[in-house]
């Protein structure tokens, strides 16, 4: 080992030498991944992609141990940074560029639907530029084109939102049509610097892929024309990966296009430094056993990758339509989600100043670039086999990515008579148990107590939950601005101040679910105010889930309707009408 080159949510990345002196980077999964069977088959099927497509144009499998009691993968060393961060730094790339670029990518696509196989998460931080042409990397989501390889939960939709195709985010059967619809977007934004579907929010930006045309920026001539064929709606209107190397290359090959130059000059410039820092590592002695991370613990690190980890409850983030970059030369991606919008404020919580630090400065950068920062500052690590997120690291990483949806069933949450029973009986809490209740929990008077009692007058400030509130609600979610946010489904039991009395499920066009619970604050006949976080017992999907606390309010209009209103800024302070469930 020559040294770290980074670390993120799904593990640490060391350079190293191979006996025959070939350069690698190797991958280290953290060891509380290691535990978790569905990671072990994600992280398997990764390796398993990545061993059989090969080629020119990707980054070669040289060893792994999936199975080992802390899992790992050597890659070839790829010393060039990602299209995401070149952009970023850089700017839009010139058709000079674009061209080699997107023969190469197309190449790479064709040998990998040639095996039978889909990328599914094409998108510029999986792509790496280096001076002899493009990679493309990171198959943590390939799986076979006849669907026998599942990731995630039936249904689920796993992949970047902004990049993925119209096909893939409704659930429909995925073909290499749905890369190439990718492939068209990797073009908009390398040769604009923005995504074709920008949006606001993550419904707004799913929806305007299934629905909307999408925004070429300027882009016209031929490469516009080009792109344009990709980002068609109709899987079977889009061309083929080998006539888009036909139409790229002039009938030639992409090799014959990546000549001296190919790549604009800063970035040349920033690929030969890579260089000489690499040679400086080699020219160092063999590097002794590396100290344990300057104290660090085994989890998300900043790390120019978008982090992985279930976050935390809440509608996902507001945001704005583009991607996180990858660790460059890492010859691993991460997973991209659409950034969080970059004048909302990221919340705080666990993870939430490493993740947002994992870009590096954020000054002198693109919108593009400054709401991937927004994004990550809203990420934070836990110990969910990722996301992406984190891995995000993800996600993807990494969404990333290892990256798929997680199981959106999740676990079993526990009743609120349990949580109070087992975390507040003999802590003074007397209210749970006004009776003299004591086994079964500390609600179990509760219970029988809310159940008699009629319901208090609507401005009477009552301690417990009245019955009018109890039950299943649901409401399509709007932000503030009144942009739609998915659905909300909140389970409301008997409890009093202080216990968890609702249960939130967050519901992104069943693409994806945020979970939180909510103690109960403060209660009358017409309001009730709660308090919100993340629900620990059911996993989030990777990728969505705004981290923090919040403050709810549920305000009874009579009969069957509830008003929902959150505090959550960075989900756009959502709002909805919830009906009651039978009602």
């Amino acid at each position: 080992m020559l040294g770290r080159l980074g670390s993120g949510g799904m593990g640490r990345v060391f350079l190293g030498r191979s006996p025959g002196g070939a350069t690698v980077a190797v991958k280290v999964v953290h060891p509380h991944f290691a535990h978790d069977d569905e990671f072990r088959t994600r992280f398997r099927r990764e390796v398993e992609a990545a061993r059989r497509v090969g080629g020119t144009w990707t980054a070669p499998v040289l060893d792994a141990g999936p199975d080992d009691d802390v899992p790992w993968v050597a890659t070839g060393y790829v010393a060039g940074p990602s299209l995401s961060d070149a952009v970023a730094e850089h700017g839009p790339l010139p058709e000079e560029t674009l061209r080699p670029m997107g023969a190469g990518l197309a190449e790479a696509l064709a040998a990998v639907h040639g095996l039978g196989l889909v990328h599914r998460d094409v998108k510029p931080s999986n792509v790496l530029l280096t001076l002899d042409g493009p990679r493309l990397i990171d198959f943590g989501i390939a799986r076979a084109t006849d669907g026998t390889a599942s990731l995630t939960a039936s249904g689920a939709s796993v992949g970047s939102p902004g990049y993925m195709s119209p096909e893939q985010i409704l659930g429909r059967p995925v073909t290499g049509a749905g890369d190439v619809f990718s492939l068209g977007a990797v073009l908009v934004f390398a040769a604009t610097g923005r995504s074709p579907f920008p949006g606001d929010s993550a419904p707004t930006l799913l929806y305007l892929v299934v629905h909307e045309e999408p925004q070429l920026h300027g882009l016209t001539g031929g490469l516009g024309e080009l792109a344009l064929a990709c980002l068609s709606k109709d899987p079977a209107a889009r061309p083929e990966p080998a006539e888009l190397v036909e139409r790229l290359a002039a009938g030639g090959e992409a090799a014959h296009l990546v000549r001296p130059g190919w790549l604009p000059p800063p970035v040349t410039e920033q690929i030969s430094r890579r260089a000489v820092e690499l040679l400086a590592m080699e020219a160092q002695p063999a590097a002794a056993p590396e100290r344990r991370d300057d104290g660090l613990p085994s989890g998300p690190v900043p790390l120019q990758q978008a982090e992985y980890g279930p976050g935390a409850f809440g509608p996902p983030p507001v945001l704005d339509g583009t991607v996180a970059g990858a660790a460059a030369g890492a010859g691993s991606g991460a997973q991209d989600a659409p950034a969080a919008a970059a004048g909302a404020t990221p919340p705080g919580g666990p993870g939430a100043g490493a993740a947002g630090a994992a870009l590096g400065a954020v000054a002198a950068t693109s919108p593009e670039r400054r709401a991937e920062v927004g994004l990550r500052s809203r990420r934070f690590s836990c110990t969910l086999v990722l996301s992406v997120a984190g891995a995000l690291a993800a996600l993807v990483l990494g969404l990333f990515l290892v990256p798929g949806l997680l199981d959106d069933d999740g676990a079993d949450r526990p009743q609120a008579q349990d949580t109070t029973g087992g975390s507040s009986a003999g802590n003074g809490n007397d209210r749970g148990n006004e009776d003299g209740e004591d086994s079964g929990g500390g609600s179990g008077g509760d219970t029988g107590e809310a159940t008699d009692s009629p319901s208090p007058e609507p401005t009477e400030r009552v301690d417990l939950v009245p019955q009018q509130y109890l039950g299943t609600w649901n409401g399509e979610v709007t932000q503030d601005n009144g942009v739609p946010n998915g659905r909300v489904t909140v389970e409301i039991e008997e409890g009093g101040k202080g216990e968890y009395v609702a249960y939130f499920d967050y519901s992104l066009y069943d693409i994806a679910h945020c979970y939180s619970r909510a103690k109960l604050t403060a209660a009358t006949g017409e309001t009730l105010v709660l308090s919100e976080e993340d629900d620990p017992s059911r996993k989030n999907s990777e990728g969505v889930c705004v981290p923090g606390t919040s403050e709810v309010t549920l305000m009874h209009k009579g009969g069957t309707t509830l008003e929902y209103r959150s505090d959550a800024e960075a989900s756009g302070n959502p709002r909805a009408t919830l009906r009651k469930d039978g009602g």
